[in-house]
């Protein structure tokens, strides 16, 4: 066993002191040794590791020198402790059993622990510093689920639903679980930014004030810029559904629509300074059984043929491809990366500054920041919904999907089972500080929502029903629009 750095053992020792523990050498290097499995969570591993020696009983002298015996705690938390527990309740005098361990604890405290600090800061969720008189509806003060043992009144706490027991969800800390639930309040943007200094949570580092205000100029200046944003691009050949007369003129159409809004937008004064393609690109999942990739990528280099031939629009205007859920990748989870590049080159002959990024993707216009994301949400949100959202306020499902993840500051507060995410990459799906606008491609109808100062919009199904969405960042409007195509005598 390495021994560990003096920095590791004069922390250790602080922490361990600080909970009134005392360490001997051997201790030492196996709490320096369980650190050393989570280098970039050191501290919530060792609270956490704290937490379980807490709740051991205070005995005799540790065989490793922890003072009140913990060294059966400490050295099982080290190989994956695992315990389980029962929190009684005041209200149903019934004990919730509660399975942990310490990665899974590690899981549960991650998330959330953004959503912690924007409660701490809520002046609803903060206690005064100085005695006042208040009243239950002023002041909620956060606390944890062990602390509704043995009290009365009401209690606040915060907590990710979990599901303990089949056909039965709780609300979950790292003390136990209650099963009553409700949405975190949502901080005003410039609430956040007061709170991070100048730190760009986009990836530029500290903005100074300067650069701020320069932005801020050339925003104003930027008033002819626009947006175009069509989700589901079907590229493909309808000759692969030849038996399927709907989904054949569905796949035919799509190229001659998206001819039609290039020819459209390429005839207007100023041309639009950013197309934005979402997926999904094929019309039929791009899984084990497919077997067209190679029509795939001839399709993209007629797309890229096709934008090349408008000549105000390749010189004028940026393209930039989102995949979706369905096209081709390494796996079904968040986020997904790039398309292959196999699939795109051809494109980039003709449109070599053409912008293949992630799903979701994040864009910065000057100083404002916006989401892009192209999920099914609002169905498989609908799928999966605990508790029926209220019709008191708004019956749109669409609004109360803008609430559920705003609220929650994640594009995708879906359980694993339902949609895995890749765990290191989690912070790419969260909306902390709240951006400015969010677009999320989705196969439902096209709406347009403005949600405590957020601009939030789905552009529609252009392959399904022709629609998309045209947006101008600097007055944040959005026009929802939709072509007119003539099938026999009719138009839709």
């Amino acid at each position: 066993m390495a021994t560990p750095s003096a920095a590791t053992r004069k922390k250790l020792q602080r922490k361990f002191r600080l909970r009134g523990f005392t360490l001997k050498v051997d201790a030492l290097e196996e709490a320096a040794a369980f650190l050393a499995r989570f280098p970039d969570a050191e501290d919530d591993a060792l609270d956490l590791l704290l937490d379980e020696l807490d709740k051991e009983p205070r005995g005799g002298g540790g065989r490793c020198g922890v003072s009140g015996g913990h060294q059966r705690a400490l050295g099982a938390a080290g190989g994956g402790f695992v315990r389980r527990a029962t929190v009684p309740l005041r209200s149903n005098q019934e004990s919730i059993p509660a399975d942990y361990s310490s990665m899974e604890k590690l899981e549960i405290k991650q998330p959330y622990t953004g959503i912690g600090i924007r409660l701490a800061r809520d002046k609803y969720f903060s206690k005064p510093a100085f005695d006042t008189v208040m009243t239950e509806d002023d002041n909620c003060e956060i606390t944890s689920i062990q602390s509704l043992i043995g009290c009365t009144g009401r209690r606040w706490i915060m907590g990710v639903i979990s599901q303990l027991e089949e056909r039965q969800f709780y609300l979950e800390d790292l003390t136990g679980a209650v099963n009553t639930c409700g949405f975190p309040p949502l901080e005003d943007r410039e609430a956040s930014l007061s709170m991070l200094m100048g730190l760009d949570f986009f990836g530029g580092g500290v903005i100074a004030a300067e650069e701020t205000v320069r932005l801020s100029t050339l925003e104003k200046k930027a008033m002819n810029d626009m947006f175009v944003i069509l989700s589901d691009v079907w590229l493909d050949s309808s000759e692969l559904f030849s038996r399927d007369v709907q989904m054949c003129y569905l796949v035919e159409k799509t190229m001659e629509k998206l001819g039609v809004v290039l020819d459209g937008y390429d005839s207007v004064e100023a041309v639009p300074s950013l197309f934005v393609l979402m997926g999904n690109f094929c019309s039929r999942p791009c899984n084990l059984a497919f077997n067209s990739f190679e029509e795939l990528r001839l399709q993209f280099g007629k797309l890229g043929e096709m934008i090349a031939a408008r000549s105000r629009l390749k010189e004028h205007s940026r393209f930039l491809f989102i995949p979706g859920p369905e096209d081709a990748g390494p796996s079904k989870a968040l986020p997904r990366c790039t398309l292959p590049k196999y699939l795109t080159e051809e494109l980039q002959k003709h449109i070599p500054n053409a912008i293949f990024v992630s799903n979701p993707c994040r864009v910065k216009f000057y100083t404002q920041e916006i989401v892009f994301f192209q999920q099914d949400l609002l169905y498989r949100m609908r799928r999966s919904c605990l508790i029926p959202p209220t019709t008191e306020e708004t019956s749109d499902p669409f609004e109360h999907l803008v609430a559920t993840i705003t609220h929650q500051s994640h594009l995708c507060p879906l359980p694993l089972t339902v949609q895995p995410i890749i765990w290191n990459y989690d912070h790419c799906l969260r909306l902390y500080p709240t951006p400015h606008t969010i677009v999320l491609g989705d196969k439902s109808e096209q709406k347009a929502f403005k949600y405590a100062g957020i601009t939030c919009f789905n552009p529609g199904s252009f392959a399904n029903d022709s629609s998309f969405a045209a947006y101008r960042p600097c007055t944040k409007e959005v026009e929802l629009s939709a072509l007119e195509i003539s099938i026999g005598n009719g138009v839709v």
